[in-house]
C-alpha cells in the first residue's frame, strides 16, 4: 500500500511540472488573483471611488443651478434617515413640491460625504422598519442610494416581492457593474410613471373592467375563490387582448359580463392605465402568479386541471408542478388539439377529475369564450382561468426574459426576438396600434366611461 502511495505521489510530482501542468498551475494562480480583484471589498472601494468622482464632476457644474433653486424654492431642508451600519444621516434636498426634478440634487453632498451612494437600497426614516428580520439587516450592509432596484420594479408594476427582499438581493452582491446595469434600467422606468398604492379596486380601460389588484391580494382572491359555489370564471387582460376586443364584439362582451375577474397583464396596461388616468396598481400576469398559487394551494387538496397547448406539454407544466410543489395535487391534464366531436369527452374528464383549479391555455380569444361557454359544465371546478402562453413557459417549450429585460418593461421585446416571424404583427404593429387607441379614447372620452365600470358590472360578480 506504501509502495502505491509513493508511485502515485510521484506520478503527481510529475504531472504538476509537466507542460500541461505548468500551464494548468498559470491558471489557477491568475484565477485567484481574478478573486482577490473582483472581491466585494474590492468592488466597494471601486464603488466608492466612482461615487466621489461622479458627485463632484456632477455638483460643480450644478452650482448655479444650485444657487437658483435655493432663491426660489427656499432653503435646503434635512430629513434624518437610516444609512449605513443603522446610522442616521441628514439627508439634504429641496422642498419637492417646489424644485420637482432638481429636488434631490443636494444629496449630492450626502455622496461626497460618503453618507449615500448613487445605486443601493431606498433611505429609510429612523422607526420605518425594524431591523429583526435577515432580509432587512442586510439592507444596512451598504449605503443607501439614489435609485434601487425596488424604485425600478415599482414603476414596472413588477415589485411582487417587497422592498426588503429587493433590497437584500441587492445587498448580496453589490458591484460598480451591478450599479450600472441598475442606473442603465431606470432610464426607461422613469418613463413609467410612479408606482402607487392607493388606487380604486376596480377600474375601467377601453371598456374593459379590470380588477385593480397586487399579485399578493390577486392570489389570495384566487384562494378564496376555490371554496365558491359557482364556477369563477379568470381573464388576463393585456394589450393584444384590448386590441382583440375592438375587433371581436363577443369577446368584448365575454370580458364585460361573463368574466368574474379580469387582471391587467403587462406594462401596456399600466402606460393605458397612466394616460387615462386610472393607474394600474401592478402587473398580475399569469406566468408570475402561477407558481404563487400553487404554493398557496399546497397540501390544502384542492386539485389542478392542466387544460391546453400542444400534446406533451401539459404534462411537461404537471412534473414541473409535481417538482416544485409537492404538495399541489394534480387532477388530470388533456391537450388543446381536441376535434368538436371530442370535446364532449373532454369535459367530462375535467367534470370527474375532483379538480377545483382549472387552467386553460387557448390563447386569447379562444380560451376566455371556450370558459364562458362550458363552465356550467365543469362539475367542482370552482376558478378556471385563461392563461395563453403560460404551459410554454414552464414546460419548458420556450425561454422567459431574463428579469433585467422585465424590470425595463421589455418582455415584449424578448419574445418578438425568439419568433420574429410569428410575433411581428401583434407587438411591432398592435403595440403601435394599442398606444393609439389608448391616446383617442383619452380624447374622445374626457367625461368619463359610456359605462363607469363596463357593462354588468356589478358587486355580486365575485360571489
Amino acid at each position: 500500500m506504501l509502495e502505491t502511495k509513493d508511485e502515485i505521489s510521484l506520478e503527481q510530482l510529475c504531472g504538476k511540472f509537466s507542460p500541461q501542468g505548468i500551464l494548468q498551475q498559470r491558471f489557477q494562480h491568475r484565477r485567484r488573483v481574478m478573486a482577490r480583484v473582483l472581491a466585494p471589498s474590492q468592488w466597494l472601494e471601486a464603488k466608492r471611488a466612482t461615487d466621489l468622482a461622479l458627485a463632484a464632476a456632477l455638483l460643480v457644474p450644478s452650482l448655479p443651478l444650485f444657487a437658483l433653486l435655493r432663491l426660489f424654492c427656499g432653503p435646503v431642508q434635512r430629513t434624518t434617515r437610516v444609512g449605513r451600519w443603522a446610522e442616521t444621516f441628514s439627508e439634504y434636498s429641496f422642498d419637492p413640491k417646489r424644485a420637482r426634478v432638481f429636488s434631490r440634487l443636494p444629496c449630492l453632498l450626502n455622496i461626497l460625504a460618503g453618507q449615500m451612494s448613487f445605486v443601493g437600497p431606498r433611505a429609510t426614516i429612523p422607526g420605518e422598519l425594524t431591523p429583526n428580520q435577515r432580509t432587512v439587516r442586510r439592507r444596512y450592509d451598504v449605503r443607501p442610494g439614489l435609485l434601487c432596484t425596488w424604485w425600478i420594479r415599482q414603476r414596472a408594476n413588477i415589485g411582487y416581492d417587497g422592498e426588503s427582499l429587493a433590497d437584500a438581493e441587492y445587498a448580496e452582491n453589490p458591484t460598480l457593474a451591478g450599479d450600472v446595469a441598475i442606473a442603465l434600467r431606470a432610464i426607461p422606468a422613469a418613463f413609467y410613471g410612479e408606482a402607487v398604492e392607493e388606487v380604486p379596486e376596480k377600474v375601467s380601460l377601453l371598456d374593459i373592467p379590470v380588477d385593480n389588484l397586487a399579485m399578493t391580494e390577486a392570489v389570495e382572491v384566487l384562494v378564496d375563490l376555490t371554496d365558491s359555489y359557482r364556477t369563477q370564471q379568470v381573464a388576463f387582460v393585456n394589450a393584444d387582448c384590448a386590441n382583440i376586443s375592438f375587433k371581436n364584439d363577443d369577446y368584448r362582451k365575454t370580458l364585460q359580463e361573463d368574466a368574474d375577474m379580469v387582471l391587467a397583464d403587462g406594462i401596456g396596461m399600466k402606460l393605458a392605465g397612466n394616460v387615462l388616468k386610472r393607474p394600474i396598481k401592478q402587473n398580475v400576469n399569469g406566468t408570475d402568479l402561477f407558481p404563487r398559487l400553487c404554493a398557496e394551494l399546497e397540501n390544502t387538496g384542492k386539485g389542478l386541471f392542466l387544460l391546453g397547448a400542444k400534446p406533451g406539454v401539459a404534462e411537461a407544466v404537471a412534473n414541473w408542478v409535481r417538482e416544485n410543489h409537492p404538495g399541489m395535487l394534480i387532477s388530470g391534464v388533456q391537450h388543446g388539439y381536441f376535434s368538436a366531436d371530442e370535446e364532449p369527452a373532454v369535459l367530462e374528464k375535467i367534470a370527474s377529475s375532483g379538480a377545483s383549479l382549472l387552467l386553460v391555455a387557448f390563447g386569447a380569444p379562444r380560451q376566455d369564450q371556450w370558459i364562458a361557454a362550458h363552465k356550467h359544465e365543469l362539475g367542482s371546478v370552482k376558478v378556471a382561468i385563461g392563461v395563453g402562453g403560460l404551459f410554454d413557459f414552464f414546460s419548458g417549450e420556450k425561454q422567459r426574459a431574463p428579469l433585467w429585460l422585465r424590470e425595463m418593461g421589455m418582455e415584449w421585446a424578448f419574445r418578438l426576438y425568439l419568433e420574429p416571424a410569428r410575433l411581428w404583427k401583434r407587438y411591432v404593429v398592435g403595440n403601435g396600434l394599442f398606444l393609439m387607441r389608448v391616446l383617442w379614447w383619452r380624447i374622445t372620452h374626457r367625461g368619463g366611461e359610456s359605462v363607469a365600470m363596463g357593462q354588468g358590472w356589478t358587486e355580486e360578480r365575485r360571489v
